[in-house]
């Protein structure tokens, strides 16, 4: 049974969220409801689980934008709070669509080392970020831009796998075929993953702050 002192500091940690970091969290529990209906897919091929699976992650997306207004709005940014809301973009927007585009038909091993690209991008990006911002943050200088796209930018993705799903190309059917190259498979439609990694990590591509 917990000790009353690690009682307090649990109930500490809580009182120590501000409001938008609640809908961080928000953010980070729709990338997990993402995943599990990615997997009910991939179990009984029920289109509606696809839909949902994306559907969560557009409720992510939507949370998102939420926290960010939210902590603009009450003067809350915290080294807290931007942790917080990296992780939970790498939940949503990093390892939710992976999976949904593994789900939908992604498997070959040129696919899962395209999907494997995206999502390590993507954690590379937000560390960037996290870094860029906290240098700038201790000085007189305000962010006024970033390098690469943002990581939700992967909505445009999820979109892609959407229409697929609507128009009955996800699996054997996905767009553009299959290419097999040496050992294995790729399916041509993964490489957008590939670009959506590389313009995250881009160093060149510069991304005015809103």
């Amino acid at each position: 049974m917990p000790s009353s002192s690690g009682r307090s500091r649990h109930f500490s940690m809580i009182r120590g969220f501000k409001l938008a970091d609640f809908f961080t969290l928000g953010n980070a529990g729709c990338g997990v409801a993402a995943v599990f209906f990615a997997m009910l897919y991939m179990e009984g091929r029920s289109v509606t689980h696809f839909y949902s699976s994306a559907g969560m992650i557009a409720a992510a997306f939507v949370f998102d934008v939420l926290d960010g207004r939210v902590a603009r709005w009450r003067h809350e940014h915290s080294p807290l709070g931007r942790e917080l809301d990296s992780l939970a973009d790498v939940l949503s927007f990093g390892m939710a669509p992976a999976v949904l585009g593994f789900a939908g038909g992604m498997r070959g091993g040129w696919d899962w080392i395209a999907l494997i690209y995206f999502v390590c991008c993507g954690v590379s990006r937000l560390a960037r970020f996290n870094i860029t911002a906290e240098t700038l943050s201790v000085g007189a200088e305000k962010v006024t831009h970033f390098e690469g796209t943002p990581i939700p930018t992967s909505i445009v993705l999820v979109a892609v796998l959407i229409f697929a799903a609507w128009t009955g190309q996800l699996g054997e059917h996905l767009y553009w075929g299959v290419w097999m190259m040496g050992p294995w498979e790729l399916h041509p439609l993964a490489l957008l993953f590939v670009l959506s990694g590389t313009l995250m990590i881009s160093k060149t591509l510069l991304i005015p702050k809103i």
